[in-house]
């Protein structure tokens, strides 16, 4: 085992994917002085803040045999290329009729609760899952971290990866051997009886402590961590929500056309699930309103701990009859 961060052990990765194979590039306005030292300007492109341009070079280079990662800083900065990202490298693989991969890597932090203010605080899961051609990956540990960003570059797809900036400079312990995680599959990172959490994102981290506290009251947990945002591991909240008949999302994302929407769509369209719940599904989101810079009132927009032990609290005193009523 080592102890790392987030970033440095994604950027350890992204360093023994390139010495594995040379198509593998990496760009960004900030690379790592240590990436340009061992591989060279060439295969390490210092870019101007011009995020379509390398979103629209990076495709380029996917079709033509390469592997490049984007590193494109803050998720907010994915926007003013989506030009490039929706229409261009989402579409384009299924253009060539499959003919023609495309594996590429755009990787970029989320920053809610770094008191960074709205344009930054915003995690952006929604917008690459409805896009239609993407993978979207966010870690919730660090060890998830590097063997996701593995398979990310190894995919033949565009890649999101998205992981959070909150928690950077926490330390966990990783494997000294990295294993590819495979896209798709969700976690249980605790079984439980009484309801089924399941966690988007770096919020997630807050489910299993808030499980333990409610393990004290006698409730039972069980929590998914989803790890992969697309593809969306359905099943396994099926069968969780079959098990325990309630369901809780934990999104710190806003709740309209959130993934947490999403799941607790798929889950109410689903008649046998429908047939087992036991109480309301319930969301636990971000409040939908602009990130406050001022720290006090963002910690009362995001979801917390205390959110989640209260809405697990609330569906097991709400029966599904009596919401009826």
């Amino acid at each position: 085992m080592t102890t790392q961060t987030f970033i440095t052990v994604i950027m350890g990765v992204i360093a023994q994917q390139m010495r594995e194979d040379s198509r593998v590039l990496y760009m960004s306005t900030e690379p790592p002085t240590e990436l340009i030292d061992e591989f060279g300007p060439v295969r390490v492109r210092r870019a101007p803040i011009a995020e379509s341009a390398m979103v629209g070079m990076a495709t380029g280079l996917a079709g033509s045999g390469y592997r490049p990662i984007v590193g494109l800083n803050n998720v907010a900065f994915h926007f003013v290329a989506f030009d490039q990202i929706i229409n261009q490298t989402a579409r384009i693989r299924y253009m060539s009729g499959g003919q023609r991969r495309f594996p590429m890597v755009l990787f970029s932090y989320y920053s809610n609760g770094t008191r960074t203010a709205s344009q930054h605080s915003q995690t952006g899961f929604a917008y690459y899952a409805h896009a239609g051609g993407l993978k979207v990956v966010s870690p919730t540990t660090v060890a998830d971290a590097a063997g996701l960003m593995q398979s990310a570059i190894r995919d033949d797809n565009p890649v999101v990866f998205l992981y959070p900036r909150r928690v950077d400079t926490e330390e966990e312990d990783v494997p000294a051997v990295i294993e590819p995680v495979q896209l798709g599959p969700a976690r249980i990172e605790r079984h439980g009886t009484d309801v089924t959490v399941v966690g988007v994102g770096t919020i997630a981290r807050e489910a299993r402590p808030a499980a333990d506290a409610l393990s004290a009251d006698g409730i039972s947990c069980e929590v998914i961590e989803i790890r992969t945002i697309v593809p969306l591991d359905m099943v396994a909240i099926r069968k969780s929500v079959l098990r325990t008949g309630r369901l809780i999302i934990l999104d710190e994302s806003f709740p309209t056309c959130s993934i947490a929407a999403e799941i607790a769509a798929s889950i109410a369209e689903d008649g046998e699930c429908l047939s087992a719940l036991k109480a309301p599904i319930q969301r636990v989101c971000t409040a939908p309103v602009p990130v406050p810079f001022s720290g006090p009132l963002e910690d009362v927009v995001l979801p917390d701990r205390d959110d989640l032990i209260a809405a697990v609290k609330k569906t097991l005193d709400t029966p599904l009859a009596a919401a009826r009523d």
